[in-house]
């Protein structure tokens, strides 16, 4: 059973797509559904902001090998969340 319970835990455990089609569901069942419609915009926005960035920084994140490094996506990290 798809609900914004659901769709909420997908989120947080990194799962966007997922979470963004049981939204989506949630919404065609019932168009006035306004948690719905404001999860939808955000993980929308989330996704055309940053598509792409996240596959290339966990590679960059797989193959660190050094303090450098590791600083250098920390800065990542806290700009992407700022």
């Amino acid at each position: 059973m798809k609900t914004l319970t659901l769709a909420s835990i997908y989120e947080l455990q990194g799962l966007k797509s997922e979470a963004l089609e049981i939204y989506k569901e949630l919404l065609r069942a019932n168009p006035e559904n306004k948690e719905a419609k404001i999860a939808i915009k955000r993980l929308s926005g989330i996704r055309k902001k940053y598509l792409g960035v996240n596959e290339e920084m966990k590679k960059f994140f797989l193959g660190m090998n050094s303090e450098v490094e590791f600083l250098e996506f920390e800065r990542w990290m806290v700009k992407l969340w700022n």
